[in-house]
């Protein structure tokens, strides 16, 4: 299963320094560091750099491309229970 990255998405993951995941959120498919919602062995792994992208199963069979506007911003992941444990 090829899924292609945007080059933007590429560069803020590759100028941050950390990685990232696409999960189901309460908006559709998000994209937030592994700090907010952690990855899962059943995830696929895309490398960028340094850094690792992981996509989760489910989003996998949804979607074609990982984009910048699936980032999430701070006060719409404190607006949705998927990432409570934060």
């Amino acid at each position: 299963m090829e899924i292609r990255v945007d080059e933007g998405v590429r560069k803020r993951i590759a100028e941050e320094g950390r990685d990232y995941r696409v999960c189901t959120s309460c908006t559709g498919p998000a994209l937030v560091p592994t700090s907010v919602k952690p990855p899962k062995t059943s995830d696929i792994v895309v490398e960028i750099g340094g850094n690792r992208l992981y996509v989760s199963r489910v989003q996998a069979n949804y979607i074609r491309a990982v984009t910048e506007d699936m980032f999430y911003d701070d006060e719409e992941i404190d607006a949705c229970p998927v990432f409570y444990r934060r």
